[in-house]
């Protein structure tokens, strides 16, 4: 223990008398440690962000597109065919038991006049699933009715996108309620103020729309008998797998899907999507990390460069201590204290620095930041590490100089 405690005493010393020299060996830690703790908790938080994103698009959310048809060798794209229906979209709840709700919807892109003022949004048509699925409640007013749906009733709820472009930001949504909104020279009334949902993972603002009974929008304004998809809503997160088969299995009965063939209908849920962007933010994740693992490099590189100057500097010193009887595990003990000591040091500014910077990057571009303890943890063990490797070399150069030969050195 007198031992250890008399290295450490004379590490400190050898690095406090050559201060500023330690400062810079340890500037090269510092920034990459400082790298690794604000990249990692820039990759966090963007992680975070997009599960949120992805979770805000709607409840355990299962989603059925008519598939792509081809004309003439001319692929029309997905969704292009016109083979969803109202009937399929009522045949899930009742023959799925993992999905309690199922909407068909169809939209249109419109320019809607209110209050002297026009605006051009995306009208949905749903039936009042579309709200639980969506997870999506109203400030003011109230959802639509199904009856509402099956007479085709002219009545709307509208984001407040719409409702500031229409009436101003600081419109009062009660009074909007009651009020007439032309859609394609249609007037509605509204009934409802859907509250704020912000823009999803693809950057489209959620609440500029307006959402009304399916049948309104499907025979009074766009005039079609199919509908543009089908959203559907698992009981729990582990259900949507088991919801999926449901839902292929009874779509590929009711539309006659014969062995081998590929289905008129594709299907996609939120695990699809939360699975597609964490890849792309695991990437961007990965390739900052290993950024930052330069920076640590080139800082376990500047170690043993200086520390290898050190023992150049102070042969005479160690030949001396060899020549009274110090061993040369004791002065390997000494010079790998003084590597860990600098890296140390760097880590602890290069923390510092990291969260400090990451605090900037939230507040003044208003990006997601996680730190964890982890990351912290991580990038202190790295420095722990950069110091042990890259200082072992010149340690174990300096345990092997030959008493006598450092003794004359000059």
């Amino acid at each position: 223990m007198g031992i250890i405690k008399n290295i450490l005493r004379i590490s400190l010393l050898a690095l406090r008398k050559n201060l500023l020299r330690t400062l810079l060996t340890a500037l090269g830690i510092i920034i990459g440690v400082a790298s690794v703790v604000a990249m990692m908790g820039i990759g966090s938080g963007s992680k975070q962000s997009i599960e949120s994103q992805v979770n805000n698009l709607g409840t355990n959310m299962i989603i059925i597109f008519p598939a792509s048809n081809s004309y003439g060798g001319v692929a029309a794209g997905a969704g292009a065919s016109q083979n969803l229906t109202y009937a399929d979209a009522e045949a899930i709840p009742v023959n799925c038991p993992s999905v309690p709700y199922s909407c068909p919807i169809v939209r249109s892109s419109s320019q809607v006049l209110a209050n002297g003022q026009n605006w051009r949004t995306t009208i949905y048509g749903a039936t009042t699933d579309y709200f639980p699925i969506k997870n999506l409640h109203t400030v003011a007013g109230d959802i639509f009715t199904n009856s509402e749906n099956k007479s085709a009733a002219k009545v709307c709820l509208i984001g407040q996108t719409v409702v500031k472009n229409l009436w101003g930001a600081n419109a009062d949504l009660n009074s909007i309620i009651g009020q007439s909104i032309r859609i394609t020279n249609i007037p509605f009334q509204i009934v409802g103020v859907l509250e704020i949902k912000g823009q999803n993972s693809f950057g489209q603002d959620q609440d500029d729309c307006i959402v009304a009974p399916f049948y309104t929008v499907q025979r009074r304004i766009l005039s079609i008998t199919w509908v543009n998809q089908i959203l559907a809503s698992a009981k729990d997160a582990n259900l949507v797998t088991a919801g999926t088969d449901e839902i292929t299995e009874l779509l590929s009965e009711r539309h006659k899907v014969l062995p081998g063939v590929a289905p008129d209908f594709t299907i996609r849920t939120q695990a699809d999507l939360s699975n597609a962007f964490s890849a792309i933010s695991n990437v961007m994740s990965v390739l900052l990390l290993i950024i930052a693992s330069i920076s640590l490099l080139v800082g376990g590189i500047g170690i043993m460069n200086i520390m290898l100057v050190s023992i150049t500097e102070r042969t005479r010193e160690i030949g001396l201590r060899m020549a009274v009887g110090a061993k040369g595990n004791i002065i390997l003990l000494q010079f790998l204290t003084e590597a860990v000591i600098i890296s140390f040091l760097g880590g602890i500014i290069g923390v510092a620095l990291g969260i400090g910077i990451a605090m900037i990057v939230k507040n003044v571009m208003h990006w997601p930041i996680v730190i964890s303890a982890a990351s912290i943890i991580v990038a202190f063990l790295s420095a722990a590490g950069i110091g042990i490797f890259f200082g072992f070399y010149p340690a174990r150069k300096a345990s092997l100089l030959n008493p006598i030969d450092a003794l004359r050195y000059e």
